[in-house]
């Protein structure tokens, strides 16, 4: 995926630091010195590299510093700041609401992918409740609305265009009214592009705002132009009121660096990135979390976003209790693997784990792995899978299940390593929720166990589950079994 290199660059460069037996100023700086390397040759522009690297030295000051710092963690903490603050804006952009009107106009380049970005941004509005409805304004590019519609159609949306109206400004205007007459909550309008910026262009994309009065232009920017992004976020900036961003073609090796810098020196948040052809590789960009990400470490609260998404209430509450139970078994492995094939991707999904336990670049072959090991675990005895013990497993079982499951015993091995990575995650995610096991729980430890794992779930989880009161029940029940 776009940006791996330069997440292992940086994540490499953390855990030299880390490594090294005392951190003073030559570490810090050699630290420094590779991620701002990295990021330069991720396209990232100078200048933002270099005030970075000034503020992280300023932060961590050694002469300043009492003794029993960390410094490992404040550089760690320094490095991740300055990150969210390259790629936040520091202003949210327009939130459309259910029930409630609102009129998106997409903007950018042909071949951006705008097109495509359009049907994926009401698909996945459309997923949530809404009511979304496209509009084809591109008149310039032959084929455009045969390409609207065919997404459209694919992902049952409601489309307006013509074949043969050619003003894009009275199409556009048609569409919006139709749709709002249809009480459609969301008119997505998919605008004209051009090979480059010109005055033809932008003189339309004015026309097709003053007539649809969107409450949000959305700029569309392929992550594979790198340092040629400032200048073009710029123009469009300039031309239209841009509110946001989004990011395409994330999927491919592009560096993808200079696309988010010149977003961040724009103004616009970046909303949502692309992260593949199909309709539901569409991600929402959190700043916080890909910079996680970016460093390499969990990012938990993403995971359970989209646990939340494809994960019944029913079984969300078990998951919480078997975390509480502190047991991870190959059958609770086996189960987690089932639901992150239903949750996208497999690289996506990991990624919120942290780079260890399944590494960036080939999601296809990690999506592979995936059934691999739940074939192999088909051939074990229940004994094997409710332990927790690979050991049981020896040499003349391991060759029984590769035989059984029509696989070599080398797979068995790197199935039974994929274990202990992902229970050694498991449990320390547990204690970083902080809570105790199954019957261990007093009056006060629920409540305390309640309020540490109601940080760590998505609001409308917490909301399903009852609040604070129905968490706080689950934890009494768990403490009384």
């Amino acid at each position: 995926m776009v940006l791996a290199k330069l997440s292992g660059s940086i994540s490499r460069a953390l855990q030299q630091m880390n490594n090294a037996t005392v951190v003073d100023e030559k570490v810090l700086n050699d630290c420094l010195n590779e991620i701002s390397r990295a990021l330069l040759q991720a396209d990232v522009q100078f200048s933002m590299v270099r005030d970075m690297q000034t503020n992280i030295k300023n932060i961590v000051n050694f002469d300043e510093l009492a003794a029993g710092h960390n410094k490992r963690r404040i550089i760690q903490q320094a490095v991740s700041n300055e990150l969210c603050k390259m790629l936040d804006p520091g202003k949210p952009s327009f939130t459309p609401k259910k029930g409630k009107t609102s009129v998106i106009m997409f903007v950018g380049l042909q071949g951006s992918g705008k097109t495509t970005t359009c049907t994926k941004y009401a698909y996945y509005h459309q997923k949530k409740g809404w009511k979304p409805a496209l509009v084809c304004a591109d008149t310039f590019r032959a084929g455009a609305f045969d390409q609207l519609k065919q997404n459209a159609t694919k992902a049952k949306i409601p489309f307006y265009g013509s074949y043969m109206e050619s003003d894009p400004v009275k199409i556009a205007g048609e569409g919006v009214e139709r749709f709002k007459k249809e009480n459609c909550d969301l008119i997505i309008v998919d605008t004209s592009g051009r090979h480059k910026q010109e005055a033809a262009l932008f003189e339309e994309m004015r026309q097709v705002a003053e007539v649809t009065k969107p409450d949000l232009i959305i700029f569309v920017m392929d992550s594979s132009i790198g340092q040629a992004a400032f200048d073009q976020a710029q123009a469009f900036k300039q031309s239209v009121a841009v509110g946001a961003v989004i990011i395409t073609k994330m999927d491919g090796h592009a560096k993808g660096g200079g696309a988010l810098s010149a977003v961040a020196t724009t103004k616009s948040p970046v909303i949502f990135i692309g992260t593949g052809e199909h309709m539901d590789e569409f991600e929402v960009f959190d700043v916080e979390p890909f910079v996680r990400r970016l460093l390499g470490m969990r990012d938990w609260s993403g995971f359970m976003d989209r646990m939340h998404e494809f994960v019944p209430t029913n079984e969300q509450t078990e998951l919480v209790q078997k975390l509480s139970e502190g047991t991870f078994t190959f059958r609770l492995m086996y189960e987690q693997l089932q639901r992150l094939m239903k949750m996208g991707p497999a690289g996506q999904v990991l990624s919120a784990f942290g780079a260890e336990l399944m590494p960036k670049g080939n999601e296809k072959e990690n999506q592979v792995k995936f059934k691999r090991y739940m074939t192999i675990m088909d051939s074990m005895t229940n004994a094997e899978l409710d332990s927790t013990n690979p050991k049981l497993m020896n040499g003349s079982r391991i060759i029984c299940i590769a035989r059984g499951s029509g696989r070599k015993v080398e797979d068995v091995m790197e199935m039974i390593q994929f274990y202990k990575m992902f229970a050694k995650i498991w449990s320390n995610t547990m204690k970083r929720l902080k809570v105790p096991k199954k019957g261990s729980m007093n009056a006060r430890s629920q409540s305390m166990t309640a309020q540490h794992v109601s940080k760590a779930l998505p609001p409308q989880m917490l909301k399903q589950m009852g609040g604070m009161g129905g968490l706080q029940s689950l934890m009494k029940q768990m403490g009384s079994n």
